[in-house]
């Protein structure tokens, strides 16, 4: 990728926090995971968030802090109903991580969640940004948070490009390490996370109502499109993906075990979905029962 022509003027790290910060305290949108939480609730909501749309997330994030308000509660029953709860969010091994976090915190740490960032990316499905965001929005901490929608802002602001670089790189921990302000840092991550959401989005950037626009270094070059390698959207319709949602989808709807039958009936292609099923099980998401049936972790 090429780098981006130099500008005269340089990004004063001062106005893009009070500017958006001041932006923020406007528009933010009113979630529950913004409500003053416990530190669990907003662990429950990063673990959803992955890759899922905020409006998908509500109404699951709110049944589920209702039925498991404390790490123990949610320890206290089988894998399969963390699976079960999750419904359609998607990637649902999120919720047998989550289920194994909620047993170490309750086993470990007496059931309250670590601050110690050492002690978060020690419990099953905690990653660096995982750790960082959770340091940052349950604990107000300060912690450099990387997330899609951050990236992207400081993509265009600072480094005058459309898009960042399919991974995090050490230049943009470097940058936004930089960037981090002295006090609030918690905030400066929220702020820039909504900014990235609401108005610096991937497709539609609506730089009409940016409150930085004026210091943004894309803007001023032109909104050059991006050049690196294309973006592909995830396909769906007869992926195995669609596949493993249907098989759950069953299993999701039964207390006790299901037969192959009634899987059978939800997708015709025998060999995609006894790979599909195959690999339910290998994943842990699945047990079988018996020759012939299956049930979610614990229900057998």
């Amino acid at each position: 990728m090429t780098s981006p022509t130099p500008l005269p003027r340089s990004v004063d790290p001062a106005l893009l926090h009070d500017r958006i910060t001041a932006w923020f305290a406007s528009a933010a949108r009113d979630l529950p995971w913004r409500r003053g939480v416990s530190p669990w609730a907003v662990m429950v909501s990063e673990f959803m968030l992955q890759q899922t749309p905020v409006a998908r997330v509500l109404p699951v994030y709110e049944a589920w802090v209702q039925r498991w308000p404390t790490p123990a509660d949610l320890a206290a029953e089988p894998a399969g109903e963390a699976v079960r709860a999750w419904g359609r969010l998607g990637y649902p091994r999120r919720a047998l991580r989550l289920h194994a976090a909620a047993t170490a915190i309750t086993q470990r740490h007496g059931g309250d969640v670590p601050t110690s960032r050492d002690e978060l990316l020690a419990l099953p499905g905690v990653g660096d940004y995982t750790a960082a965001a959770i340091t940052s929005f349950a604990f107000g901490g300060r912690a450099v948070v990387m997330d899609t929608n951050i990236r992207r802002v400081f993509a265009r602001v600072v480094g005058g490009v459309e898009l960042p670089a399919p991974a995090v790189t050490a230049a943009e921990r470097r940058l936004a390490t930089s960037l981090l302000p002295a006090d609030d840092a918690h905030v400066w991550a929220a702020a820039t996370m909504e900014l990235g959401a609401l108005v610096c989005t991937a497709r539609s950037p609506q730089c009409g109502v940016c409150p930085v626009a004026d210091a943004c270094r894309w803007r001023a070059l032109g909104h050059p499109a991006h050049d690196g390698p294309a973006r592909r959207g995830q396909s769906w319709e007869g992926t195995d993906r669609q596949c493993r949602g249907r098989l759950l989808a069953v299993l999701r709807d039964e207390t006790g075990p299901v037969p192959s039958a009634a899987l059978d009936a939800v997708w015709p292609e025998a060999v995609q979905r006894a790979r599909c099923l195959d690999g339910l099980v290998a994943d842990g998401l699945v047990e079988p029962v018996g020759d012939d049936s299956f049930a979610l972790p614990g229900h057998r």
